[in-house]
């Protein structure tokens, strides 16, 4: 049965998830001018000439309009997604069909604010910026593009002052994992309503990083679960982020089912490293945001700059295109998707975990290291204890 604490730990979707997804990442062009080391993309500098076109992207808009209330939430990306002269058009139609719009765009002189007051007018809510690092040699060194970091930090206050709501995205790999705590401080400064931090998949440019190793996963997890009532916290790539934030309210409630947390030294090092921040702002503190129960596939769902659809832009295995069959039906009907929202066809430990039904481990990081989209998630280091709870 599921319990008072573990629906209070973790947001349940509204609705149900093989119904609609709550969120859609469109990939309105592969286009990018920058060349980021940990991209699942072979982002090119020309936009594709058989990318869906303004009135193929309108219609895509109307489909999933068509879900009704709660609409999906809409996330505009790339490549870079203001390499599109339509953009602002495709923002318009969405908002005005009564899509939430949002915007994932690469920070380079395309980012300007009048271009930013255009999108804002058009109907986007809440854009996007990464930062990969505390440093602009950290950072720049991710962008492939010297002058980014400093570029982002001035585009994330145009961001503000635009009227957006702003959200930072944060790749964390072993190269700076021990940035993190300087990062949120820069977080924080920024304004950003959310910090979404990506545990990196080894896919595409991503091969040449080193990500990092299941304990060290375990770690940042927990750290990202204490700082989460200094800035609201969203983790991609890690849904485990939902099994630690259950049983972080069972052990402070003292359940009788509930265990110490398997933390470590860099649990401790990231803890001491934000002693001064929290002191400096122990009247900021808010109440955390729980996660959301989204995975890949499940409540989630990415369309290229081509019109496939996939569970998410890590998972290689395409399920349709919009081109020749609606979004809803291939959400609705593909056999890959049905899979994965059925915790049962899990295997290994995620099969039998008692949490495979709140958290379900990440089927991107699966397929990159087993080749086998519903195999045991390799980063995540808990041992299961019974049967699965229903």
């Amino acid at each position: 049965m599921t319990t008072v604490t573990e629906r209070a730990a973790v947001r349940r979707l509204r609705h149900a998830p093989e119904d609609r997804p709550m969120i859609v990442i469109w990939e309105v062009t592969r286009a990018c001018a920058l060349v980021c080391l940990h991209c699942r993309a072979d982002a090119q500098h020309r936009r594709n000439p058989h990318e869906l076109t303004t009135e193929q992207g309108r219609a895509l808009l109307d489909d999933i309009a068509g879900y009704g209330a709660p609409y999906p939430i809409v996330v505009l990306t790339g490549g870079d997604p203001f390499e599109r002269p339509d953009l602002a058009d495709l923002v318009r139609h969405g908002s005005s069909i009564g899509l939430h719009m949002a915007l994932s765009p690469s920070v380079t002189p395309r980012l300007t604010r009048d271009v930013l007051d255009e999108l804002r007018a058009a109907g986007a809510g809440a854009l996007s910026l990464s930062l990969d690092g505390n440093t602009a040699a950290t950072h720049d060194a991710f962008r492939g593009v010297r002058g980014v970091f400093d570029a982002t930090l001035q585009a994330a206050q145009d961001v503000r002052d635009a009227g957006f709501r702003l959200q930072i995205n944060s790749t964390v790999t072993r190269a700076n994992v021990h940035e993190l705590p300087d990062l949120l401080r820069t977080v924080i400064d920024l304004g950003a309503s959310l910090w979404s931090v990506f545990f990196l998949v080894p896919t595409g440019r991503g091969e040449m990083l080193q990500p990092l190793e299941p304990q060290e996963v375990e770690d940042v997890l927990h750290w990202l679960h204490d700082v989460s009532d200094l800035v609201a916290i969203k983790t991609t790539e890690a849904p485990h982020y939902r099994r630690v934030a259950i049983q972080r309210a069972r052990a402070r409630d003292d359940a009788p089912d509930s265990r110490a947390p398997a933390v470590g030294e860099l649990h401790h090092e990231l803890t001491a490293a934000v002693a001064e921040l929290r002191a400096e702002r122990h009247t900021a503190i808010r109440r955390p945001r729980p996660p959301i129960e989204v995975n890949s596939g499940r409540g989630f769902a990415f369309i290229d700059h081509l019109g496939d659809v996939y569970p998410s832009g890590f998972l290689p295995h395409r399920c349709g295109n919009v081109k020749e069959t609606g979004f809803r039906d291939i959400y609705q009907a593909s056999p890959l998707l049905r899979s994965l929202r059925d915790p049962a066809q899990f295997e290994g430990k995620c099969g039998v975990c008692e949490f495979r039904d709140v958290c379900g481990g990440s089927r991107s990081h699966a397929y990159a290291v087993t080749g086998n989209l519903l195999a045991s998630d390799p980063t995540c280091v808990y041992e299961p204890t019974g049967q699965p709870e229903h």
